[in-house]
């Protein structure tokens, strides 16, 4: 791993950002083309600082994604893959199934609903009654729940370890503390001005996350997008009390609301993580109410998109807030779950922010978004479920590359 250097170099491909798709990318490229020269640049001083790094850590098994979709179809064959990565390299992960529970007769049609959409994303999932549900996880409450076998946990710190290592031993060179000022694409490569070097490629991919338009915009293959960070927060029950849940419970998503609701996860350390809520962030790095940005202010208060989604979405969002202000109403939200969880029974655990992208008609982009310019492809939209579908993802940008 390199951490400054002052010459210019040459390479086959230069991936911006060290998150799971970054590395994923970087990886797959050299994989496909041995022997060739792949660069990353990532801006902070460690790579998988921020989204891949705050992950919740689940493999997503496609449930939730409009059928036809890239969401739906990459986290499918992204699970898969996945599971077979980490069971090759010995990465821990576990597939250990979640339920989706309704918590009164009034959510059952959304929840039948799911279980539509999984059977067309060829995900398996059974609809069971409350008494199969108290089996699966003994204190959870509900009249009714999806089980979903094939949903389960992996450790992506470690994922993004081994990718590592496997780029480097193939050659690949990993750049930390680089943050890319300036690109400019040419007839025949791109080059990449950056804060340690410049850097002449045959293509560029852009994989930098919640910098991701920014970085786009240099390239003026942004189309429009804009990121938008939302903070995600979470508490985690203290080790005497995880016996309240076993692997995975969801709510069923309310319909109102573009996220997926509070919600309780087993990690692969075994402890239990609970949320996220969804709160605008006021920093693209915002995983506090003290971290502000007046640059993302500005892009707040003249985002007419995001004004429309505060118009249409003001009720829930104003829940959200209070949730995070509020640990009582935060306990609330999972006691409709798990109603023995107590107040106590929750200490804070970090945050993460989700960079959720924006598209140009000012709509939140429900999938994932890729632009390609002459010589660079541009990942704009990459929330959950990339972590799980990121080695398919990666596929999907080194086809386009070779095409």
């Amino acid at each position: 791993m390199t951490s400054a250097s002052t010459s210019s170099a040459r390479a086959d491909l230069a991936v911006v950002g060290a998150g799971i798709i970054g590395l994923a990318t970087a990886h797959r490229y050299l994989a496909d083309h041995p022997g060739s020269r792949v660069v990353i640049c990532e801006a902070e001083e460690r790579p998988a600082l921020h989204q891949t790094g705050r992950n919740s850590g689940v493999l997503h098994s496609g449930v939730y994604y409009r059928p036809g979709s890239a969401k739906a179809s990459l986290a499918v064959a992204g699970r898969s893959s996945m599971v077979e990565f980490c069971r090759e390299r010995g990465i821990a992960h576990e597939v250990c199934g979640k339920v989706i529970v309704a918590v009164d007769r009034s959510e059952q049609e959304r929840l039948a609903a799911l279980a539509e959409r999984a059977a067309s994303n060829g995900v398996a999932a059974k609809l069971i009654d409350a008494r199969r549900l108290a089996e699966l996880e003994p204190y959870c409450s509900g009249v009714k729940a999806l089980h979903i076998p094939s949903t389960g946990i992996a450790d992506y710190g470690a994922v993004c370890s081994v990718l590592i290592a496997e780029i480097e031993a193939a050659g690949g060179e990993l750049r930390t503390s680089t943050r890319v000022v300036e690109i400019s694409e040419t007839a025949n490569g791109v080059h990449v001005a950056t804060t340690t070097g410049d850097l002449e490629a045959a293509w560029l991919v852009n994989c930098a996350g919640l910098r991701c338009d920014q970085v786009a915009e240099l390239a003026d293959a942004a189309d429009g997008y804009r990121i938008v960070p939302f903070r995600g927060e979470y508490y985690e029950l203290v080790p005497e009390r995880s016996h309240l849940v076993n692997n995975l419970i969801y709510p069923v998503p309310d319909p109102s609301f573009p996220f997926l609701g509070v919600h309780l996860t087993r990690m692969i350390d075994g402890t239990i993580h609970a949320g996220p809520n969804a709160v605008l962030a006021l920093a693209r790095e915002g995983y506090r109410w003290g971290d502000i940005s007046r640059a993302q202010l500005r892009e707040h208060v003249t985002n007419r998109g995001l004004w429309r989604l505060a118009r249409r979405y003001w009720r829930t969002g104003a829940g959200e807030v209070w949730r995070s202000l509020n640990k009582a109403a935060f306990t609330r939200a999972l006691q409709r779950l798990v109603p023995d969880i107590e107040v106590d029974d929750l200490v804070p655990s970090p945050a993460g922010v989700r960079a959720q992208a924006m598209d140009p008609a000012g709509e939140l982009e429900d999938d994932f978004a890729v632009t390609v310019a002459s010589r660079s492809t541009h990942v704009l939209n990459a929330p959950s479920p990339a972590a799980t579908s990121s080695l398919e993802i990666a596929k999907m940008i080194v086809d386009q590359i070779d095409g």
